[in-house]
């Protein structure tokens, strides 16, 4: 796994050596960004924007997005193992202070007072079997508008969308699917 475009371009992460993650393929990773970049649908510039990462794991994500030029990102992962990996793959970009590590389970988080109602965008990757998207879009519903969402599943799974949500694009890669949505 490797960081594909920005100034971290071509560096290789760490992945955890165990299942306690399902890592984000270089090849789905790449086509999010393409769609995020190109489409006429999605309209999503990195350059200052304010991204959170629910569900972190190895920091794939968020460090492509602080590779690309992103003000700020929120790691949120609550593995401890899997944390000291992402922390070690930050430290390898040399990242400066524009990311923070939440150690926390995504609903406690999504449920904080203090979380940043400011974010530009959420890419949410949830173990497969994760039963409490619903309780995400809720949260995300009730603590942002105007925010671009991008879900990341299995494609047997039902999100259960709500109804003020408006999907943009929904796309399948393998066993992988990929909804963007806007709140």
């Amino acid at each position: 796994m490797r960081i594909i475009s920005g100034k971290f371009k071509s560096k290789k992460l760490e992945l955890p050596d165990n299942k306690t993650t399902r890592p984000l393929r270089d090849f789905v990773k790449e086509n999010i960004f393409n769609l995020i970049t190109h489409s006429k649908d999605i309209k999503f510039n990195f350059k200052e924007s304010k991204v959170c990462d629910l569900f972190s794991g190895s920091g794939s994500f968020g460090l492509e997005c602080l590779s690309r030029g992103s003000e700020n990102v929120i790691f949120v992962e609550q593995n401890i193992n899997v944390i000291k990996i992402l922390k070690r793959n930050i430290l390898k970009m040399k990242a400066t202070t524009n990311y923070d590590v939440i150690e926390n389970d995504v609903i406690s988080f999504l449920s904080s007072k203090t979380i940043r109602s400011n974010l530009d965008l959420i890419f949410i990757d949830p173990p497969y079997l994760f039963k409490k998207n619903k309780e995400i879009f809720n949260l995300i519903s009730k603590n942002f508008k105007n925010i671009l969402i991008i879900f990341h599943t299995h494609i047997k799974n039902e999100l259960n969308i709500p109804l003020n949500f408006k999907i943009l694009i929904e796309k399948k890669y393998g066993i992988s699917k990929i909804v963007f949505l806007k709140c």
